[in-house]
């Protein structure tokens, strides 16, 4: 499994057709929904996501990263790239307390823009690791599996990632974000790739799972300023505590590094792999890219012209705008920027004034209003932030807090340490509770009658933790009972 690539393998692979596909096309092939159970992707999206990801470890050559030369060297580079992070965000916070204004986020559309921009690459959380699973009985990949599993939140529907991510969009407005442009989505299709293709690239997974684990400065004040924004902060805050290097993600990835490097083979080639890995997730748009990348009015603008091309022929010949019909203005999503220039012009939008003087706002918001429900949570903060215009921009300087939760879940065990397989399945199915029971439930435990081994149980189970399996009811059953077997087990 940890076999190094040949050399003229991969000048070969390298030849492969990836650009049949796109970052997103990739992407959503990797999520299909009409892939079979068993998690696997067809052959053609297997084929392209090995080129794929080969292209994107050369891209991730050429990034300089702190990582050492020398294995021996890793433990300090690592702690020490901590100690920076946490020296580096104290700065931030006396800079914060002496009244500098917010680093990331300029105003709350720009917070909500990020938080979609980032949307594909937290909707797959985790993914890399899912290639792993099969390989439960490795006790060197145990802590990698383990690291998955809390990424699922062992089953729970609250503790969940990408379930708290979608919840995090919905809340907000934000789920509107499937037809980004390509670079949003390279990280995710990266992580996809990995895990359907876990047993060639296994030293690259483990190296990418050991950067991405480390702890990013930005993650800390993406946190602090979502909060001061009122967008709740928890994926992010949880990341913080779980990612820790003391006993959590950071550590595990760390010792897994060093639990699979080869004691007769080629550790060197081995451990240069996992350098490619640890700088592949660099690859794609990262944090700071993503929040540099946005404009208020060219996102406005955008957002007018989508809206032109649904609506341009269903409004209502009586109102004029600057002398001419609604209709007309959006029969053409390049008259945008003018139309937006009129709207100001004629009195529509008053722009550095308060909301309730601007008539076109209201035309959106107010009760029974006529365009009521056109515009998103996202989109309507956008409208409000450029009409207010700095006029309350002022920074927040309330105390960050963590907002309350019900703590992250570990992996628990069914409490008979000499249960039996049967067992514990019964167990698993005696408590699933039946107000919440869907189809697939029931499928998944028809399909775990009789099974009284580890191996056929795993079989079975596998399928359903993939990325585009896990966050559905059925998924959340088989990740309860595959994180009480593995615990059991193991």
């Amino acid at each position: 499994m940890m076999d190094s690539v040949p050399n003229t393998q991969r000048a070969t692979l390298a030849l492969l057709p990836s650009q049949q596909m796109d970052s997103r096309q990739l992407y959503f092939a990797m999520l299909d929904e009409r892939c079979s159970t068993v998690g696997q992707i067809d052959e053609l999206s297997g084929s392209i996501s090995r080129g794929f990801l080969l292209e994107q470890l050369s891209v991730a050559a050429a990034i300089h990263t702190d990582f050492p030369a020398e294995m021996r060297s890793l433990p300090d580079v690592l702690r020490s790239a901590h100690d920076q992070v946490a020296q580096d965000y104290q700065c931030y916070l006396d800079e914060r307390g002496t009244g500098s204004p917010r680093r990331y986020f300029s105003c709350r559309s720009h917070a909500m823009y990020f938080l979609r921009t980032v949307a594909p690459t937290k909707l797959v959380d985790g993914a890399w690791l899912y290639g792993l699973l099969q390989s439960w009985q490795d006790p060197r990949l145990a802590p990698l599996i383990r690291t998955y599993l809390e990424e699922l939140g062992c089953g729970n529907l609250l503790q969940n990632h990408v379930q708290i991510y979608k919840r995090l969009l919905a809340r907000y407005g934000c789920d509107k974000w499937q037809d980004g442009p390509n670079e949003h989505f390279t990280q995710g299709a990266v992580q996809l790739a990995l895990a359907h293709n876990a047993d060639e690239f296994l030293p690259e997974l483990i190296g990418f799972n050991l950067g991405y684990e480390q702890l990013p400065l930005h993650l800390l004040i993406t946190a602090y300023e979502l909060n001061e924004l009122d967008i709740d902060p928890y994926y992010f805050t949880l990341h913080v505590s779980i990612d820790n290097a003391s006993i959590g993600h950071a550590r595990m990835a760390l010792q897994s590094v060093l639990d699979c490097t080869p004691r007769l083979g080629d550790a060197a080639e081995f451990y240069r792999r996992v350098g490619n890995g640890y700088h592949l997730n660099l690859v794609g748009m990262g944090t700071e890219e993503a929040i540099a990348s946005f404009n208020l009015e060219q996102e406005l603008l955008r957002v007018l012209a989508d809206k032109a091309l649904s609506g341009a022929k269903l409004h209502s010949d009586y109102c004029l705008v600057g002398g001419r019909l609604v209709s007309e203005w959006l029969s053409s999503s390049g008259e945008t920027s003018e139309l937006l220039q009129t709207l100001q012009s004629t009195g529509w939008i008053r722009r550095g004034k308060s909301l309730e003087q601007s008539r076109f706002w209201r035309l959106l918001t107010d009760e029974q209003a006529p365009m009521f429900g056109v515009f998103d949570g996202y989109e309507l903060q956008l409208l409000k932030d450029w009409i207010l215009d700095d006029a309350d921009r002022t920074p927040t300087l309330k105390r960050f807090r963590i907002r309350p939760s019900n703590g992250h879940v570990k992996v628990t065990v069914v409490p008979q340490s000499d249960a039996t397989i049967e067992q514990i399945i019964a167990h698993h199915i005696g408590r699933e509770p039946k107000p919440n029971s869907c189809a697939d439930v029931d499928v998944l435990f028809q399909q775990l009658a009789g099974v009284d081994t580890k191996e056929q149980a795993f079989a079975v189970l596998t399928g359903m933790l993939s990325p585009a399996n896990h966050p559905t009811p059925a998924g959340l059953a088989a990740t309860r009972l595959y994180a009480d077997l593995f615990q059991h087990v193991t």
